[in-house]
């Protein structure tokens, strides 16, 4: 499955326009211009489970930093304070990695 099974291409595309420039990137206007904060539980979980790049059940801040390439290979790498603002949303139990429920509550909050 690939994300544009879940999410619109066009959606995506505005997502990405959206957070060109370095240091725009805002995950919840991202989620929210790509459609994934309409999507429910079991289609974010499916959109975590491709983002986890090695398939470890979580995602960690050196995938993170590729986020945006995960969605289109050409997009620009998050800044480091875009990945560390990122991961302090989602990462609620302090262990610095991001677990499909942790993903599911920033999408939908």
């Amino acid at each position: 499955m690939s994300i544009t099974d879940i999410l619109s291409p066009s959606d995506i595309a505005a997502a990405l326009r959206d957070c060109q420039a370095p240091d725009s990137f805002n995950h919840k206007k991202f989620f929210q211009i790509s459609g994934m904060a309409k999507k429910s539980g079991s289609q974010v979980k499916e959109i975590f489970r491709i983002l986890d790049n090695d398939q470890s059940g979580f995602i960690e801040e050196d995938e993170l930093k590729f986020f945006l390439q995960r969605f289109e290979s050409g997009a620009r790498v998050l800044t480091a304070a875009e990945t560390k603002t990122f991961l302090a949303a989602a990462d609620h139990d302090g262990d610095g990695k991001i677990g499909a429920e942790e993903f599911q509550e920033m999408v939908h909050s």
